[in-house]
């Protein structure tokens, strides 16, 4: 093992994990550069405490389907091991101020005990398999450099990071992508640029004591939001709370009014959040001794809009691959598939 070349794969996300555990498993060394503290993307879980005691919610991907057959063994896989479970909430679709239950969908899946689980089971099973895999965390990529069959990254951190690689896979968001390719590869900072994204104002609500709602998630036609739920009804967060029969509940705004709102603060677009939630549910800080805690956080880019036509792509002169949901469709699944789907295609460029 260890035989092919080194491989760089920026971001820690769905895409780059699946992308880099295929690579791992060939043999490559592969190592994974993601600018925040921990890897997951959007499947986020927000951890703090403030006066009431600790408190987490799931503020990216709320929860997540699986239909293709391999990405339905991937996670059987995760399942067996604890880090998912199934979810079937109490759902509703909300019409003004009229709930209509919500017809039966796709059996939905979340992380456990948080939606970052499944992320860190694969950062752990990568580094179970002694390939040499290495997770650069707070490594934020400012440029790349390309040579003849070497890529070289350089962070705002650290400057330039390990050997000089033989392939560079990007798995961020489409604008990132397309922001560090513009210097060395135009046509794919072209293509990264030719995809749309769709923001996403997200606000998490505690309380302490249960809202008096007889529904877990609704589906909300107009207005400020789009979807909301009791985050703390997951399975496996009984005890995650701080208090007992604190809540968490989160909010989420619709593409449009997050658009709109786009360089607003987060506090303002907390209490907008939370009024527009209010208008839907009644009046609830009354009701409530400890009153209503809330927190808003932005999402930039949240959801492809529409995604495009290829599962990846792949320059293999270069050695240059992107992968996404923005390529694949939006979803956990979508990010998995077309990161697997690249590595697929660049270890028969690698092994060559």
């Amino acid at each position: 093992m260890n035989s092919l070349p080194p491989v760089a794969v920026i971001g820690a996300g769905m895409a780059g994990l699946a992308c880099a555990q295929l690579l791992a498993e060939a043999g490559c060394r592969v190592d994974i550069f993601e600018k925040s503290r921990g890897p997951s993307g959007r499947m986020s879980t927000r951890r703090a405490q403030d006066l009431q005691g600790a408190w987490q919610c799931d503020h990216g991907a709320p929860s997540f389907a699986a239909q293709d057959p391999e990405f339905v063994q991937e996670v059987r896989q995760w399942e067996q091991h604890g880090v998912v479970a199934a979810w079937r909430p109490r759902a509703v679709c909300l019409q003004g101020t009229d709930a209509v239950p919500a017809e039966a969908g796709l059996d939905r899946w979340v992380g456990v005990p948080r939606m970052t689980s499944p992320a860190a089971f694969l950062v752990q099973r990568l580094g179970q398999q002694g390939h040499g895999v290495r997770l650069h965390l707070q490594a934020t990529v400012q440029h790349l450099q390309h040579g003849p069959a070497r890529w070289t990254v350089h962070c705002a951190e650290q400057g330039q990071m390990g050997p000089e690689y033989c392939a560079l896979v990007l798995a961020v968001p489409a604008p990132q992508a397309a922001a560090l390719l513009e210097p060395v590869s135009p046509y794919a900072a072209a293509l990264a640029a030719s995809a749309r994204m769709q923001p996403c104002w997200v606000a998490m609500l505690r309380t302490d004591a249960p809202l008096p709602l007889d529904w877990d998630a609704a589906e909300i036609t107009d207005g400020p939001l789009c979807w909301v739920a009791r985050d703390s009804a997951k399975p496996g967060r009984q005890g995650q709370q701080g208090q007992q029969g604190q809540q968490t509940w989160v909010l989420h705004a619709s593409a449009r009014w997050s658009q709109d709102h786009i360089e607003s603060d987060a506090e303002s677009v907390a209490r907008q959040l939370l009024q527009a939630f209010e208008a839907l549910a009644g009046s609830l800080s009354d009701s409530l001794p400890g009153g209503l805690r809330v927190t808003a956080h932005r999402w930039r880019y949240a959801l492809p809009a529409p995604h495009l036509v290829n599962r990846y792509w792949w320059d293999a002169p270069a050695g240059l691959g992107l992968c996404g949901d923005w390529m694949c469709g939006a979803g956990v699944e979508g990010a998995w598939l077309s990161g697997r789907a690249l590595a697929r295609r660049a270890l028969a460029t690698l092994t060559r």
